[in-house]
């Protein structure tokens, strides 16, 4: 049996909200999918240990948070809606004892907002349980499911994650053991897939063929050394673990009481790491490519200095992810860098809906304009990307509003055009505004004075890596993963957007 300490059915309602007010206050730019964390340290706290984990990767998503823990081959689980601080207290993580870990805190892409949804996905096999958890989405989950259903499993979510976790069933069900299990299990995916997995002797950790969403190791400087896996290295961080590496795209690692094995599962991998991970998604104090994001983002900045300068008196960033590349604009351009708008960072996400008077006020509930510092200034606001363009187009009220002269907006990526298929969540077509639109009608539409966006080859040449070993699916439609045309469909609705 495995204990659950939280409601995880559909007891409950769905917690829902005004829909047309929902998409009216929704964040102008791609959200993501999820964070994950495990380790196995039996001399450890490892229930408390990944709790702060999630903490630090709180960012990644809001829905609903979990923690499955194994003693020996008891699973002890909790999960439910709401923030990491909020699904867990003490007594709860006393209640979740063992050897080793994995969590969760998830954002949906694949599968709606619902308890049942909510991760790591515990499931049974002759070997034992498995409790997995899981950042990306996959493309053939249609085809894995009807597969899955014909093999008689009885599908409790409407996750991608839970079909993984029963094709790894499958597998140790028809003999196999844990790690051939799951490698047979990882060439049936087609898609996204960083994934943590718990088995009553180890930890895995993998990354789909083309490494799409990251995954790091880390050490835990104990007597013999521990392993653990985060989906950055702020994870880490917050436990004092030491980063080691990345998960190579197409490699499964292995941690059990001998230490870290790996394997390389997939004979073609080609690296393609999500190009907006480095823009937006994770934490700007998390490390990629020996540095930190922030130092990455403020490149980007001086970059979109060289290609759109502008004559103004100050120049801000859209807290927080637009300040590290609004400091590179200023340091690039000579333009005084100050803060023109204040972050109430204790909002979170909230049902209580506001009155029509504040929604028609635009975006006050977040942020605040500072009017003396506004007041008579020609200034330039630097955000990391538009998606729908409304709450952009409310902030730049707020700032004519406060005072401001002219009102110059910069974004530190390029427009745009298309969705996502790998575990992002964005709109169909249709709802981007770049790809329905030209900058200078989104321009005039968000009533600015000026608006640019930073090149493509500018934002790739900025990582100082291979400009090939990202994805950037989202700006140009070219996929590397081939998206069956019954997903396709679902979002591309338009003619293909040159960027």
């Amino acid at each position: 049996m495995i204990p659950i300490h939280s409601v995880t059915s559909d007891e409950y309602p769905e917690q829902t909200c005004n829909s047309t007010n929902s998409q009216e206050n929704r964040p102008d730019k791609p959200e993501e999918a999820c964070g994950v964390f495990g380790l196995y340290a039996p001399e450890q706290d490892v229930a408390k240990l990944t709790y702060f984990g999630l903490y630090a990767l709180q960012h990644r998503g809001q829905e609903s948070a979990g923690i499955a823990t194994f003693e020996g081959t008891k699973v002890h689980l909790h999960k439910d809606m709401g923030l990491v601080s909020q699904v867990f207290n003490e007594s709860i993580l006393e209640e979740l004892p063992g050897n080793l870990a994995v969590g969760h805190t998830r954002y949906s892409t694949t599968g709606s907002s619902r308890r049942v949804n909510a991760q790591p996905a515990v499931v049974e096999t002759r070997l034992g349980s498995i409790a997995l958890a899981h950042n990306g989405n996959l493309v053939n989950t249609m085809q894995l499911r009807e597969e899955l259903l014909q093999s008689n499993f009885n599908l409790v979510t409407t996750t991608d994650s839970e079909m993984i976790a029963f094709a790894i069933a499958e597998a140790v069900n028809a003999g196999a053991d844990w790690l051939d299990g799951a490698i047979q299990a990882f060439h049936r995916c087609q898609g996204a897939f960083s994934l943590v997995i718990a088995t009553p002797v180890g930890v895995m950790g993998t990354r789909d063929p083309n490494g799409i969403r990251p995954l790091v190791i880390g050490t835990v400087g104990s007597n013999p050394v521990r392993y653990v896996l985060s989906s950055e290295t702020c994870g880490l961080d917050i436990i004092g673990a030491e980063y080691l590496r990345d998960v190579e795209p197409g490699e499964l690692v292995w941690i059990t009481e001998e230490g870290l094995a790996s394997y390389h599962w997939s004979q073609q991998p080609q690296r393609k790491l999500c190009i907006f991970e480095m823009i937006y998604f994770a934490r700007p104090d998390s490390v990629m490519h020996n540095e930190s994001l922030y130092s990455y983002r403020m490149r980007l900045g001086r970059q979109l200095a060289a290609e759109s300068f502008v004559e103004a008196d100050i120049v801000f960033g859209v807290p927080d992810s637009g300040i590290p590349a609004a400091i590179g604009f200023s340091q690039a351009s000579g333009v005084s860098y100050g803060e023109g708008l204040i972050k109430n960072r204790y909002v979170g996400r909230t049902f209580i809906q506001p009155t029509q008077n504040m929604r028609e006020s635009g975006i006050r509930m977040k942020l605040n304009p500072l009017k003396d510092v506004l007041a008579g200034k020609r200034v330039v606001i630097v955000d990391d990307s538009i998606v729908r363009g409304t709450t952009s187009r409310k902030l730049v009220k707020a700032l004519r509003d406060a005072g401001a002269a002219e009102v110059h907006m910069r974004i530190s990526s390029p427009p745009v055009t298309h969705p996502c298929f790998y575990g992002i969540d964005t709109d169909t077509q249709d709802q981007l505004i770049a790809a329905t639109k030209s900058v200078a009608e989104i321009a005039q539409q968000l009533e600015v004075n000026s608006l640019a966006y930073l090149s493509w080859e500018g934002m790739l040449t900025a990582t100082r890596e291979d400009t090939n070993s990202f994805c950037s699916a989202c700006f140009t439609g070219d996929y590397p993963i081939a998206i069956p045309e019954q997903v396709k469909r679902s979002k591309l609705i338009l003619e293909k957007v040159v960027v």
